[in-house]
């Protein structure tokens, strides 16, 4: 049975692409087979954090028009054996997605086995949004946790709720997880950002993860490597454990506050 994530928020900037790469590659570590497919038509940016952007010859637009076969698009990562990439096109405008070619992408990728199938969304509510979250099973909510990234997601989760196949459909809805990005528990101690149960509070969702604000990422995407594959890294083993929780663990949540100085760093103020 393959199961449909979207990967989305309501503003820019917040982690999705990041997200959607780490969930893919941590699916893939435990042999199940993924495609993570970009659709920010116009603005391609999985392809540079999965570090495949120089093998790119074909895209989701490329096959959605029948100018190649999904085969021929279909990027094999170099790390991990289960794990393909679609790239988006950067040439051409967003109306070139259409819900049958989309339909008939999906469907390939049904018939062909794969277990999980990661749509990296554009922010907002533009159409290529609306086509990433169209025939979801489940969706990731990425979002800072701050009010104008909060206030943004809370318009997705309306979409999600009426504007899904599933909703037209009369069906079980779409299964919709939070996922918080670049946190920070000094910050939040000083009111500068909200704080996990706030955000749950005002969304209405269970937190599937919560990343905490580190250089890593960072670091990652300028190198093409997702930061899940970065072992030493605190985010590398947030984002572990969201995939986990995506797979039905029972985990706690973890870097929700500050690490604890030693004493050696208390005496000497490091």
């Amino acid at each position: 049975m393959t199961e449909i994530i979207v990967v989305t928020s309501g503003k820019g900037g917040v982690g999705k692409t990041t997200t959607s790469a780490s969930v893919a590659c941590g699916l893939a570590r435990r042999g199940k087979r993924v495609a993570v497919i970009d659709f920010d038509i116009g603005l391609r940016n999985l392809d540079l954090i999965m570090g495949c952007e120089r093998r790119v010859v074909y895209d989701f637009v490329n096959v959605i028009q029948g100018d190649c076969t999904l085969k021929q698009a279909l990027i094999k990562d170099k790390r991990l054996e289960t794990l393909f990439v679609l790239a988006a096109s950067q040439t051409r405008d967003k109306d070139a997605l259409s819900m049958e070619g989309v339909r008939k992408v999906f469907d390939e990728l049904i018939a062909d086995g794969f277990e999980y199938i990661i749509c990296d969304s554009p922010a907002g509510i533009e159409k290529g949004a609306h086509l990433a979250m169209y025939y979801a099973d489940r969706a990731i909510v990425v979002v800072n946790p701050e009010v104008s990234s909060v206030r943004d997601s809370d318009r997705i989760l309306g979409l999600l709720s009426s504007k899904t196949q599933r909703a037209e459909k009369g069906e079980e809805k779409v299964k919709e997880h939070l996922l918080l990005t670049r946190y920070s528990p000094r910050r939040v101690a000083t009111g500068e950002m909200m704080s996990v149960g706030d955000v749950k509070e005002i969304l209405g969702l269970d937190v599937i993860g919560v990343i905490p604000e580190s250089p890593d990422v960072l670091s990652a995407s300028n190198a093409g490597t997702p930061v899940i594959l970065n072992e030493q890294s605190d985010v590398s083993r947030a984002y572990e454990d969201a995939v986990g929780r995506l797979l039905g663990d029972t985990l706690p949540l973890r870097f929700l506050e500050e690490p604890k100085k030693g004493f050696l760093a208390r005496m000497f103020g490091g």
